[in-house]
């Protein structure tokens, strides 16, 4: 570190530039940091810094590193511990110093949610902290002495503190979470369940803005009705007991404020797993589950919609069908037929964020606009051709329409955030109060057309210079291009929007007009799963970036979201 201190007291003072000169690898007495890149000015965008901490020091245990999902939760825990420490030290007042974002030290932190991100790496013993500091700086003018006890002091204390000092007990408890959450998920898969809710688990939050938890007296913890609960045996502690949600037709139902969109957006979110206290640690759902909505004004390309939608107006294709400007049904349809086309088994849908038209057509409607004059065959018509043909299951909310009841296979009713299975009294009024209504369509469901993108129909060159940048949660700037997600429900958090910007360009590179788009998505899975997400750095062995890993569907969802997207659609209805 002597090096170091020598260089920041020749800069000191000089024009803020001269921190380039600190870029390299500095070791300290039980750590190695390295400057990676040194901003070249106290408002763009922290530089970036890794402190290494050999496996000698660290002394982690093999059994916290012994299979995938620990590694995942052990990092996890080891950026939360970080991120704790740098919050004590502002509070200590060493924080900002200065100009722009002097003197503060980041680190990507972890939400609910536990997911593999970058922020932390270990491998063989050895760990690897990524942070992003800002230099100090008296407007655009190098403080010194300042920026010694910022890399020199601080930035290994925080390190310190959140690898070599934390309580091995709360990392136990931590990783033993993760041992029984994979537990479930390995319990569901073998029972053909596509969820399960926990008895005792906290589903509303705190706020539409927030997804912590609510708290107080008026919450109401989840309990399973009796014919649905089941009991998980897991490690490290009692069985698990909760609500299973089978495969097949499942509709949650009930009055208005009553819960039923908080469980489904609770279900659509057990695809990652939580941390203690959020509420929802046990509640699990397939991997493979997705959330579906209209999503007017999207652009579609190629998308074969025809198990929904034919015979469109002036002689417009559906097994082949593309739009700049898609209608509720139209995107409803493709944002399915996309899904199904990378592997997803389950959907999920809220009559509040679909098409009308798309879900039903009651029986006076199907009198006053005839058959061949109604391009749209509703989503109630093919929900079990979907399941029976295609494994597929669906979980619906409804609140206005109980002409579902005749092809569903549970019905649950949320009262007061309560569940009640429904499903014997639902089939009772469907048998007494049948209704005159035949499949507008009753034809095979039919296989799911590939589509090759073509090469050129898209890319990150804008004016000469890439550009494959998040912005938030739900934007990309891609090229020329803004990809709008916001109507991707199960993003969770921008570094893995941040990780979609950059797989895309990677997409990107490995098209080659003959792979579909299914096989681009799984190549890069498999890349993913071999390599980690520090294949997507910019500069290999250097800090990464904060991202964070995003599945496979919502980099689909990104990719189909390019406006100038051009595709080749072979297969499915069409042929």
């Amino acid at each position: 570190m002597r090096r170091l201190e020598d260089i920041l007291r020749r800069i000191d003072r000089k024009g803020y530039k001269a921190y380039k000169e600190t870029e390299g690898s500095y070791r300290g007495a039980w750590f190695e940091l390295h400057i990676d890149h040194a901003q070249a000015d106290p408002f763009a965008p922290p530089s970036r810094v890794r402190v290494t901490v050999p496996a000698s020091v660290a002394r982690l245990r093999p059994e916290w590193m012994e299979s995938g999902h620990r590694l995942v939760a052990l990092t996890d825990f080891l950026a939360r511990q970080i991120a704790a420490a740098i919050r004590e030290r502002q509070r200590r007042n060493r924080g900002h110093t200065g100009t722009g974002n002097s003197g503060l030290i980041f680190i990507d932190e972890p939400g609910q949610q536990i997911l593999p991100r970058t922020a932390v790496a270990v491998r063989g013993g050895e760990v690897e902290v990524r942070l992003s500091v800002g230099l100090p700086a008296a407007g655009r003018t190098v403080l010194g002495e300042e920026a010694r006890r910022l890399l020199a002091e601080d930035v290994p204390a925080v390190v310190r503190r959140g690898i070599l000092e934390f309580s091995p007990d709360r990392l136990e408890e931590h990783l033993r979470l993760a041992d029984r959450q994979a537990a479930i998920r390995r319990y569901m898969e073998e029972r053909g369940w596509i969820a399960f809710v926990a008895n005792g688990a906290v589903l509303p939050r705190e706020s539409g803005a927030s997804d912590r938890p609510m708290r107080g007296p008026g919450v109401v913890p989840f309990q399973s009705p009796p014919s649905l609960e089941a009991e998980i045996p897991v490690p490290h502690g009692p069985p698990v007991r909760g609500m299973a949600i089978p495969r097949g037709v499942t509709l949650i139902v009930g009055g208005g404020y009553h819960g039923k969109t908080t469980l489904l957006k609770a279900l659509e979110r057990g695809v990652y797993n939580h941390v203690a206290g959020d509420g929802r640690e046990y509640v699990l759902t397939r991997e493979t589950a997705c959330k579906i909505r209209a999503e007017d004004g999207r652009s579609v390309a190629g998308v074969d919609i025809s198990p929904f939608i034919s015979r469109l107006p002036f002689g417009k294709e559906t097994t082949a069908f593309s739009t700049d400007d898609a209608s509720g049904s139209t995107s409803q349809a493709a944002n399915i037929m996309e899904m199904l086309e990378v592997g997803a088994d389950v959907l999920f849908i809220d009559e509040d964020t679909s098409a009308t038209n798309f879900m039903i057509r009651d029986a006076r409607m199907r009198r006053l606009v005839a058959k061949d004059r109604e391009p749209i065959t509703p989503f109630i018509d093919r929900v079990r051709r979907l399941y029976e043909e295609r494994g597929v299951s669906t979980v619906l909310v409804l609140g206005g329409s109980g002409d579902y009841f005749d092809v569903a296979d549970t019905v649950i009713l949320m009262h007061e955030y309560r569940p009640y299975d429904v499903t014997q009294e639902a089939k009772s009024i469907a048998a007494e109060l049948p209704i005159d209504r035949p499949p507008e369509r009753d034809e095979p469901f039919g296989g799911t057309a590939e589509r090759i993108p073509l090469p050129g129909s898209f890319g990150a060159s804008r004016s000469g210079k890439d550009k494959a940048e998040a912005k938030g949660l739900h934007t990309i700037l891609y090229g020329a291009q803004i990809i709008d997600l916001s109507a991707v429900e199960q993003l969770v958090d921008p570094s893995q929007t941040r990780a979609i910007a950059r797989l895309l360009r990677l997409l990107e590179q490995s098209m080659d007009g003959r792979r579909t788009v299914a096989e681009l998505i799984a190549a890069i899975g498999e890349r993913l799963r071999r390599e980690g997400l520090d294949l997507l750095s910019p500069h290999p062995g250097r800090h990464p970036g904060d991202l964070a890993m995003p599945r496979p569907f919502e980099l689909a969802a990104a990719l189909n979201r390019i406006r100038s997207l051009r595709v080749r659609t072979v297969g499915g209805q069409g042929g």
